[in-house]
């Protein structure tokens, strides 16, 4: 009988240790449940204010105009995104070396920065639609030898360090001679004082400089382009809410014709960095 009581107690405090522990499991997946609801968009809604990552030396996409404010063609878009959202856009400038590292920090909510969307950047980010396609080209001092990449070898040539333009560039002419910039501004000032023959990345940069520049006919954009640069804005990892929101909107402003209105504000034909608008964005039934 003593054997039998003893048996039932044991039986007892068995299940209650498993419903115990059943008990925490459902409370500890709860939360993670919780957490996973957690939207960037919700938290910008909440707190007024999106912030976004932009160039500042980079036009037509980020820049500082003459009066000193900051715009452009990507900034205009995030605009139209905040507005969308509600809140207010806030502007912080990025490179093409920090700009991952703010997104993923989380200085920023959002980085629209000339930013090609790479497979390799997935492991860190994610990315929205493509909003801008593009190739890159070389630019050059009017009347170079250069015509084209395969004249690199054994020339120096700048470009912006932590871009996709550096490693395109080296794998297209191993022996080209690529310096690396902070940015592109200080990548032409070296073309201008002769330290590199070229520079390189993609050619709406590219026009930017160059159209930017004091004298622009002392320059060419040679080469055609040799890569495809699909642009994408970069936001946090595994935020399905946020992207698709952002996503959403890019394909709402390319119906609505919004898109081709801030597209021929800043790229059009009367513009300084008149680049032909000739593709489309992918758009979802």
């Amino acid at each position: 009988m003593k054997k039998q009581t003893l048996l039932v107690a044991l039986a007892l405090t068995l299940a209650l240790a498993l419903g115990v522990t059943g008990c925490g499991g459902s409370k500890s997946g709860e939360k993670k449940a919780d957490s996973a609801q957690t939207s960037r968009l919700d938290e910008v809604k909440k707190r007024g204010v999106l912030v976004a990552g932009v160039k500042d030396a980079t036009p037509p996409f980020g820049f500082v105009d003459d009066n000193k404010q900051l715009v452009g063609f990507e900034i205009d878009l995030l605009k139209y995104i905040a507005d969308k959202m509600g809140v207010k856009l806030e502007l912080k400038p990025v490179t093409s070396s920090t700009r991952i590292p703010m997104l993923t920090q989380g200085s920023v909510d959002i980085v629209a920065a000339t930013m090609t969307h790479k497979q390799e950047r997935e492991s860190q980010i994610d990315f929205t639609i493509t909003h801008f396609m593009d190739g890159q080209s070389l630019l050059v001092k009017k009347g170079s030898s250069i015509k084209s990449v395969k004249d690199l070898s054994g020339k120096k040539v700048g470009t912006a360090k932590g871009s996709t333009s550096e490693k395109n560039v080296m794998k297209a002419n191993p022996q080209a001679q690529v310096l690396s910039f902070e940015d592109y501004p200080p990548a032409f000032l070296a073309l201008k004082q002769g330290k590199v023959e070229a520079v390189t990345t993609d050619s709406s940069i590219l026009v930017g400089l160059k159209n930017k520049d004091e004298n622009p006919d002392a320059w060419e954009i040679v080469g055609g382009t040799f890569t495809e640069e699909p642009y994408g804005m970069g936001v946090p990892q595994n935020d399905s809410k946020f992207r698709n929101f952002v996503n959403n909107t890019l394909i709402e402003m390319w119906r609505s014709g919004e898109y081709a209105k801030l597209y021929e504000k800043w790229m059009g034909p009367n513009t300084k960095y008149h680049i032909p608008l000739t593709w489309k964005m992918e758009l979802w039934p």
